[in-house]
């Protein structure tokens, strides 16, 4: 090879690692302006996520109301509460006969009331006397009732109650007569709130079906006010 020959291929060697070098740096120009326009838009974007946070926050407190203490809520008063007595009627000791023997269990029968016409009564049965008793209050509880009573403390009139086989004929009584009553139908009358009443039990002798007869003729009773209504007339002219 001549001279002239080395030196043309050492010139297209230099040639081409300038066009090579040349590539190079675009590349990373075109790289380092990518990355550049990159920043620049996300901290475009977090400037306007920042914008409208702070244009969100205004419009809120804005619109907020301001705040004004409380003045101090009284509740208003109920009145007292009316207590409620309780008697026990009935303490009975029951079996089951089942295939593995006999299970014994105690039946209780209570009757509750305020002495101001509310009373109520409750039948339950537990493996333990206080579990009964605990059972039969709470159902008691459940099933008071308001009876009608006159100023004097006695009835409107004459009634009968009956539940099943039990039957209660109560009359009313004048002022100082007192409670004539025994057993169960006594426990009902005076803590539903009679003073003075008679009564006689014309049917079984089983406490819960007197209990029951007995509430069955408290709920009887009529006033003047319920004859009237039921008659369509003033109540005047009931006793002319």
């Amino acid at each position: 090879m001549s001279l002239e020959d080395t030196k043309n291929k050492d010139v297209k060697t230099n040639n081409s690692q300038e066009q090579k070098q040349h590539v190079l740096n675009e590349k990373k120009n075109f790289s380092n302006n990518q990355r550049k326009e990159g920043f620049n838009k996300s901290a475009n974007k977090t400037d306007h996520h920042a914008k409208t946070n702070a244009d969100n926050k205004d419009e809120a407190n804005k619109t907020k109301k301001e705040f004004k203490p409380r003045s101090k809520f009284k509740r208003p008063s109920r009145g007292p509460v009316n207590e409620l007595s309780e008697k026990v009627i009935e303490i009975k000791r029951i079996s089951k006969t089942t295939k593995g023997g006999r299970r014994l269990r105690f039946s209780a029968l209570v009757v509750i009331g305020d002495k101001k016409g509310t009373v109520g009564y409750g039948l339950a049965k537990a493996n333990e006397v206080p579990d009964a008793l605990k059972k039969a209050i709470k159902k008691a509880n459940s099933n008071l009732i308001k009876v009608k009573m006159t100023r004097a403390g006695s009835l409107y009139h004459e009634v009968t109650g009956h539940s099943s086989s039990g039957e209660v004929l109560l009359k009313p009584a004048p002022e100082g007569t007192g409670i004539i009553a025994g057993g169960p139908i006594r426990a009902v009358i005076e803590l539903a709130g009679y003073s003075d009443i008679y009564s006689k039990n014309k049917g079984t002798n089983s406490s819960i079906n007197m209990v029951r007869a007995t509430i069955n003729g408290l709920l009887m009773q009529k006033t003047v006010k319920d004859v009237a209504e039921a008659r369509d007339i003033p109540v005047n002219k009931l006793f002319r």
